[in-house]
């Protein structure tokens, strides 16, 4: 079997080739494999799952990235968008989109574990982000 440090050393000359999309992507699949890392914890098993479906939740993009985003998106709507901005656009909405959908489900769940409806939760998470993103 593999080293773990040769595993690393492998895993980071790979994510150095991935191209710019990929490499979103790749970054997006680490942050699931985190996330089912982080339910293996020592917490009592509710209490990691609450957690780890906060840690959902309360996801955002970087500032950065939330920056960037409304800036292509503003260069879109002045019909100004090159088509590298374009395709980097239509990445950034996918992620979102993506994590949206992974917050949705991870609200559902946690109105489960927590045995409350889920409109309550809505009400606790999603005011305080008018801005999804």
């Amino acid at each position: 079997m593999t080293a773990p440090t040769e595993i690393r050393e492998r895993a980071i000359a790979l994510l150095d080739q991935l191209p710019r999309e990929s490499l979103l992507r790749a970054v997006e699949f680490l942050e699931a494999l985190s996330y089912e890392a982080l339910q293996v914890s020592e917490a009592p098993k509710s209490e990691v799952d609450e957690a780890a479906l906060l840690q959902v939740i309360q996801k955002r993009l970087p500032l950065e990235q939330r920056e960037r985003l409304d800036y292509l998106r503003q260069q879109n709507e002045n019909g100004e968008i090159t088509e590298t901005e374009h395709q980097e656009l239509l990445i950034y909405i996918d992620r979102v989109e993506q994590q949206d959908a992974e917050r949705v489900e991870a609200l559902i769940q946690l109105a489960q574990l927590r045995s409350c409806d889920l409109k309550i939760l809505i009400d606790e998470f999603l005011p305080k982000y008018s801005n999804i993103v």
